[in-house]
């Protein structure tokens, strides 16, 4: 019984613990969300709030909200953790990719854990500069002029006032903040920290934009539409459910053996490899970087720069694809060795039937999750588009039912299945360990403490 599950959860004196401690972090991280930038007007920022607007109006605004959103942050609130962690994640993704063609770098990724915490130690460093740049960024977006006039800040005369200087080194410290935040959630917590923030800055969002839609009524068009996208949101949460449990079982073949007059192995059992091997880490990954494409344009040649990398755009969807299947091949090269997991079949004398062992079984593990790699990252692309298609085909001109198929789309959907999914995992893994029943098997007798 799920319900059995749930009470059993709180039997357990070290889950309790980790699952008050990731109530308490989460508590401080929603109090942190709703404090402003020093220096905004907030009669201003609520008026703009209430009216369902965005601060700094249209252009790169919108895409500022939905990648803070989906990075764990509070722009929409002009909040200190309104970078969220979008720059750990891009300083994680720069030293993902230079551990790959950096020799010093990759000594230390083989070094195992003393060599990961050093580049764990580099990657925070290079969150700082990332902080600043990108604080500077927001920055410019809360100087732009209101819908209605008026302005969200004290000067927004161009140049570098002291609301420019206090604004940044706040968001910087909140950024900061929430690193370390997510590190403590992770060490004292349940889960992985950085992936819980960002599923309760999803989280956060969705009261929003059901009441935004709910308020479009009025005009006649919100509750079909509320209705119609959450039929369809319904559906993609259980093709994303499906797609994350599919597996490629792969037949292993234990070698026999004769000792005497008994025979050992022989046995025969599976190999199970994940279809979507790299969860929604390729997601976030191209999530957090698109922003830039389109921010540098818009610097450069104007508001008409901004449209040539607008959503819906050619150049937009082609490179969101693109960046979804590297990141998908990348991480998936990360987490799987086709030639140690062939050495370790070899040691043990097992072997995949039909191939011969050791590089041809390497080959064969390399060739078969190249394949899978590919549906998986089809998928995610597919799912993550599938909002901007859905709002396209329904005509959906309102900026709220725009506001709720985007920012609650199909990215924030599959990070925050993937991270509940994760959760339950450890949760039920936790269960097993003391003999309870977990939520999708049974444990063997009553549990201990």
């Amino acid at each position: 019984m799920i319900f059995e599950s749930f009470r059993n959860i709180f039997k357990i004196p070290e889950l309790r613990t980790k699952i008050f401690y990731t109530m308490f972090f989460l508590f401080v991280f929603r109090i942190g969300s709703q404090i402003p930038i020093p220096g905004i007007q907030i009669d201003q920022l609520k008026a703009l709030i209430d009216s369902g607007d965005i601060p700094g109006g249209g252009g790169a605004a919108g895409y500022f909200v939905y990648f803070s959103s989906i990075m764990g942050g509070s722009l929409r609130n002009c909040a200190i953790f309104s970078l969220g962690i979008m720059p750990y994640i891009s300083a994680s993704i720069i030293f993902s990719l230079l551990a790959k063609v950096v020799p010093a770098l990759e000594a230390l990724s083989k070094e195992g854990p003393s060599g990961q915490k050093k580049i764990n130690e580099y990657t925070r460093y290079a969150t700082i500069p990332l902080c600043l740049i990108q604080s500077f960024m927001i920055i410019s977006v809360f100087k732009q002029p209101l819908p209605g006039g008026g302005s969200l800040v004290p000067d927004p005369s161009p140049g570098f006032h002291f609301f420019d200087f206090t604004g940044i080194v706040a968001l910087t410290a909140g950024a900061i903040f929430l690193m370390w935040l997510g590190e403590q959630i992770s060490e004292y917590g349940l889960g992985n920290g950085i992936s819980i923030l960002i599923m309760a800055g999803i989280v956060s969002q969705m009261p929003h934009q059901v009441e935004l839609m709910i308020r479009n009524s009025e005009k006649g068009s919100g509750i079909k539409h509320l209705i119609i996208l959450t039929i369809i949101f319904a559906f993609i949460v259980a093709a994303v459910i499906y797609m994350t449990f599919g597996q490629r079982k792969i037949a292993i073949q234990q070698a026999r053996q004769v000792r005497g007059k008994r025979v050992y192995g022989g046995q025969k059992h599976f190999m199970p490899l994940k279809v979507n091997q790299s969860g929604v880490m390729p997601v976030i990954f191209a999530s957090s970087l698109l922003i830039f494409p389109q921010l540098i344009l818009r610097w450069i040649f104007g508001e008409a720069g901004a449209g040539w990398f607008g959503a819906g755009t050619f150049l937009y969807v082609a490179t969101y694809i693109v960046m979804i299947f590297f990141f998908g091949y990348f991480w998936t090269s990360l987490m799987f060795n086709p030639p140690e997991m062939a050495n370790q079949l070899k040691e043990y004398g097992s072997f995949i039937p039909g191939i011969r062992p050791g590089k041809k079984t390497a080959d064969y593990l390399d060739k078969v999750m190249t394949r899978i790699t590919f549906v998986g990252s089809g998928f995610l692309a597919a799912i993550a588009l599938l909002p901007l298609f859905l709002v396209m085909a329904i005509g959906i001109d309102s900026q709220a039912g725009q506001g709720f198929a985007f920012n609650l789309g199909g990215t924030s959907i599959l990070i925050v299945v993937g991270v509940v999914l994760d959760v339950v995992q450890k949760l039920e893994s936790h269960l097993m360990m003391r003999h309870y029943e977990g939520f999708t098997t049974k444990g063997s007798g009553r549990g201990r403490r």
